[in-house]
């Protein structure tokens, strides 16, 4: 069913209009017409104007001299009074809306979602928006969002890099964007069997960032990819999402090395954490933009822990180790074994960077996302 505002057109056409130009058809003047039907010029101009109404008196005169039915005359001027009261609402509705609008725009990711096209700028189509991606009932609530758990760290933030307002929007657009989307039933069992496919995928490097949401969607996890909006530094987050566990993504490297160890990151809440509290959410910025209190937590130490062997196993990063204690940042060596254990080389390299301090040394290894 069509809204009252799609039925509403921008201008009410008033009877007089169309009398207007059945007296051009016919070459008749207003006076000579206003003669023939008994009224005085005057009278006629005005109902031309649309400054007065037709009657059913003047209806039937119309019938008699312009050979138009006078219901079709009572009918043009019932549509028109109603149009116009439509317009009067319409208008009053998008007043009403524009107030609104401002009195919360500076409490929402306003610049972002109008870059993201997901604002479209009218406040009339934008707030019913708004509520469906804040998950609100009342603007009101907008308020006290950045009072959430998961949102309060960055209220207390003092650093010039984050925009808690916009980390916000990010991760609302994210869980907004991810409803949308359907998995498979999620069972934590296949855990192994599905760290194994993404691996295999990452080493191909082919169609990645496609692949890697296809086989999360095979596992019962939802996969959203956004990009970020201006002092964002955000990598990743975690939550549930109507029966699935969900990751949303910035890729703001395109870096296959930095790709994996945030997807592996999130898939270490989900299955350290999410799968025991699906009210949990765990939103990941920049390390050097995040606080040493979150960073030092339980819940990401062991997300980082979970994402550390889950690329390289311990027996593998023990064997690398035991053959170069030292740590060399040497392509040779790094592709051999990358190619013994079939994961791509820039995953081992980036684990051997962190490790020594070391990631400006050259290297012919290719990192990029494909």
């Amino acid at each position: 069913m069509k809204t009252t505002a799609e039925l509403t057109p921008l201008l009410a056409t008033h009877p007089g209009e169309i009398i207007k130009d059945e007296l051009i058809a016919i070459e008749a003047s207003q006076s000579d017409f206003a003669k023939l039907i008994g009224i005085k010029r005057s009278q006629l101009n005005e109902i031309i104007k649309g400054k007065r109404g037709i009657n059913a008196e003047l209806a039937l005169l119309l019938e008699k001299t312009l050979g138009i039915d006078a219901d079709f005359w009572m009918e043009a001027q019932k549509n028109y009074e109603m149009d116009l009261a439509r317009i009067t609402l319409r208008e009053s509705k998008r007043l009403e809306a524009i107030e609104k609008f401002e009195s919360i725009k500076d409490k929402i990711a306003y610049k972002f979602l109008r870059k993201e096209k997901v604002l479209s700028g009218d406040p009339m189509e934008d707030l019913p928006k708004i509520q469906g991606i804040y998950q609100i009932d009342h603007f009101e609530q907008l308020a006290t969002i950045n009072l959430q758990p998961q949102f309060n760290r960055f209220r207390k933030s003092l650093k010039l890099k984050i925009d808690p307002i916009n980390i916000i929007g990010w991760t609302k657009l994210v869980q907004y964007q991810v409803k949308l989307l359907t998995a498979k039933q999620f069972n934590q069992e296949e855990q192994k069997v599905m760290i194994n496919k993404l691996k295999k995928i990452f080493n191909e490097n082919d169609n990645t960032p496609v692949k890697v949401q296809n086989c999360l969607n095979e596992y019962g996890i939802k996969l959203a990819y956004q990009t970020k909006g201006e002092k964002t530094p955000v990598d990743g987050v975690s939550f549930w999402s109507e029966g699935n566990p969900a990751i949303g993504m910035t890729l703001r490297y395109n870096r296959i090395d930095y790709f994996a160890f945030t997807l592996f990151h999130e898939l270490g809440h989900i299955y350290k954490h999410l799968v025991n509290n699906n009210k949990a959410e765990f939103i990941d910025l920049d390390p050097k933009q995040e606080s040493l209190e979150y960073k030092n937590s339980i819940e990401e130490k062991e997300a980082n822990e979970f994402a550390t062997n889950s690329l390289i196993s311990k027996d593998h990063w023990n064997e690398y180790v035991s053959r170069h204690g030292d740590y060399p940042l040497n392509d040779n060596s790094i592709i051999s074994y990358s190619e013994e254990i079939k994961i791509h080389p820039s995953i081992l390299r980036g684990r051997i960077s962190f490790k020594t301090g070391v990631y400006n040394r050259r290297t012919a290894i290719d990192y990029q996302i494909k």
